[in-house]
């Protein structure tokens, strides 16, 4: 169900994308709210090069982060306009942002399209048996003290970054 806040955050995204909207350049706004009440919002950026464009999910998560409130995401919502002027319609994020989202915040609220209207669905709902990292004291920085990988790349082989 959604709460007065969280039809406030869509309209900060759909507000954002309807600002900066440009044909083959930014058409999905996100808006996220984190626990302590902030909200960061980015546009995606769209590129001639595909695999170089960058999802608004990212940019507003990146942006969090920034801030310092990267872990702290309570609730996230992506829009997508096809024209100027036209309302934006909610999105569901792709694979790659489901990932960063259960990453950076696995109980963060995730606002989803449904025939039924807009729901709510958690973040570790949208990847079930993802990869995650390992917990703190036992992640990079502890392997590396013991002489072991300092990063692990998700099963295929142990990377040691300098």
């Amino acid at each position: 169900m959604l709460r007065a806040s969280d039809i406030a955050l869509i309209a900060v995204a759909r507000s954002l994308i309807l600002a900066r909207f440009e044909p083959d350049r930014h058409a999905v706004g996100c808006a996220l709210r984190t626990r302590a009440g902030r909200i960061h919002a980015g546009v995606h950026l769209e590129c001639h090069v595909g695999r170089v464009a960058v999802c608004a999910e990212a940019v507003a998560v990146g942006r969090a982060a920034t801030e310092g409130d990267g872990h702290a995401i309570e609730t996230i919502v992506a829009v997508y306009c096809t024209a100027a002027g036209v309302e934006p319609t909610i999105v569901a994020p792709c694979g790659m942002c489901r990932e960063m989202i259960s990453d950076y915040a696995p109980a963060a609220r995730v606002i989803m399209p449904s025939a039924d209207g807009p729901r709510v669905v958690r973040a570790s709902r949208l990847l079930p048996e993802r990869f995650a990292r390992p917990a703190p004291g036992g992640g990079a920085a502890a392997r590396a003290a013991e002489g072991g990988p300092a990063h692990h790349d998700g099963g295929r082989r142990p990377v040691r970054i300098r």
